[in-house]
């Protein structure tokens, strides 16, 4: 099978949909003209608007935080991935995605169909629900961001062995049926945890758990990469991971803070919070290390901080200073554990999104019911250890919910595109790399990588240039 036989079908998804939204914008009746003289906020329209952009730069950061982490022959493969997530998700959001998300409440699982293709989501007026000070558009640009990063952290589990044509097509499956619905779920005004009294400030179970139990079930699905326990398969670029992890941290103050859709004390709260986990977990997880292994690493490092901005997330706007320290600490030591024991499972969860976002995302929902304070935030309510137990239940609820669904939607859709234009490269790609494979690219432009660029690799012959190019390039 050639690299075109996941690309054509691919192709002719795309162009379906295209062909849809064409004929549905044809007969779609335009929004009302709104009046400008609304109660909107300034103040609070030019935080969201610069939070969505913070949280924009996540992606970008994601796709260089695991770039480095994969060999040198895949490194072009993960980055395009992830910016392929930016374009899809956000045709998707638009046309159908944020309706399902934020649309009016059906029964407590999705959003109706009212907003499709942002029909009646004005640039100057709020939607009140929700965001009352802002632009709906505002929030709704907001909320995409999100909706962005989600399934490209689940790309990690997978990486150095997935077609690209299966990504575009896992990842538009993967938000309409996993993502749309639990955002619902969790912050749909009738979303049924949201009913329930669930607490995820700004994203723990939306965007962490379902993404980090969906990494498990893809890791489960596709298997071990070849060669996996018996060749070295670390990263081929810490400094590209280091600075990807930098970007992260910096875009989560956008993520969180964020969250708060208004400029004041509560954005405040969230940011600060963000920011004293993060360090907490990035020290737990190298004093960790340090102790275990001798040695603190970088890389180590670099997926403590991760860690810890995962786990504060549900938290962040529910809690004290104080609490985001255990939050985050807790957070590098869980992790920690999770990394080693799924190495010696033999699961090959490639770029640790398991390990890190759903082992992390789960202890940061469970967090959230243990620190959560009334008395940071009028909105939630005390937790477990302020007396009030119910919310701790109500949170365990919501994990063991989203972590079933999305692992059983997760498997079906993977077993649909298995069997229809399959998932993983030939074994011989593999063996090449998903850059000369599936882009006719390289990474790094040296003189045996673009030998193998030059020639197709089953055209060259044994013995060749190429061949003995190929065999040089399976070690990088």
């Amino acid at each position: 099978m050639t690299w075109a036989a996941g690309f054509v079908p691919a192709t002719r998804l795309l162009g379906l949909l295209a062909a849809t939204l064409l004929a549905l914008l044809a007969v779609a009746i335009p929004a009302a003209a709104q009046d400008p003289a609304s109660a909107l906020d300034t103040g609070d329209t030019a935080w969201v608007l610069m939070a969505s952009a913070l949280v924009m730069l996540m992606t970008p950061g994601l796709a260089l935080f695991y770039a480095g982490m994969v060999r040198a022959k895949n490194a072009v493969g993960t980055l395009m991935q992830c910016l392929a997530v930016m374009g899809l998700i956000t045709l998707q959001w638009v046309v159908l995605g944020y309706t399902l998300a934020f649309g009016p409440d059906v029964g407590g699982l999705i959003g109706g169909l009212d907003f499709a293709f942002l029909r009646d989501v004005s640039a100057v007026e709020p939607n009140a629900a929700y965001a009352p000070t802002i632009p709906h558009q505002a929030f709704m640009i907001f909320q995409m961001m999100f909706a962005i990063i989600a399934p490209a952290l689940i790309l990690g589990a997978v990486a150095e062995r997935v077609k690209f044509g299966a990504v575009v097509a896992f990842v538009l499956l993967w938000a309409t049926f996993v993502y749309d619905p639990i955002a619902h779920w969790v912050w749909g005004v009738g979303g049924w945890l949201r009913a329930l009294g669930g607490l995820d400030f700004a994203g723990g179970l939306v965007v962490h758990v379902s993404a980090g139990v969906a990494a498990l079930a893809c890791a489960l699905y596709l298997g071990r990469r070849l060669g996996h326990g018996r060749e070295e398969m670390g990263p081929h670029n810490l400094t590209l991971t280091v600075l990807g992890a930098g970007l992260l941290w910096f875009g989560w103050f956008g993520f969180n803070g964020g969250s708060a859709v208004a400029s004041g004390s509560l954005a405040t709260v969230a940011f600060v919070n963000t920011h004293i986990a993060t360090a907490a977990a990035a020290l737990a997880w190298t004093l960790i290390e340090w102790r275990r292994r001798g040695k603190p690493s970088a890389l180590g490092a670099a997926n403590g901080a991760v860690a810890g901005l995962v786990a504060i997330t549900p938290a962040c706007g529910f809690v004290t200073p104080l609490a985001a320290i255990a939050v985050g600490a807790g957070a590098g030591g869980l992790c920690y554990l999770a990394v080693r024991l799924k190495d010696r499972l033999g699961l090959d969860d490639a770029l640790d999104a398991w390990g890190v976002h759903g082992v992390g995302g789960i202890w940061g929902a469970v967090a959230t019911g243990l620190f959560a304070s009334a008395a940071v935030n009028a909105v939630g309510t005390d937790g477990a250890l302020l007396g009030n137990l119910r919310l701790l239940g109500v949170q365990l609820a919501g994990v063991l919910a989203v972590a079933v669904y999305t692992f059983a939607v997760t498997w079906a859709l993977l077993w649909g595109i298995d069997r229809t234009i399959g998932l993983r490269v030939a074994p011989e790609h593999e063996e090449v790399g998903l850059d000369v494979t599936q882009h006719g690219e390289t990474a790094y432009n040296f003189p045996l990588v673009a030998a193998v660029v030059a020639v197709p690799v089953a055209e060259a012959p044994e013995g060749s240039v190429t061949a003995q190019a190929v065999a040089s390039h399976d070690g990088a």
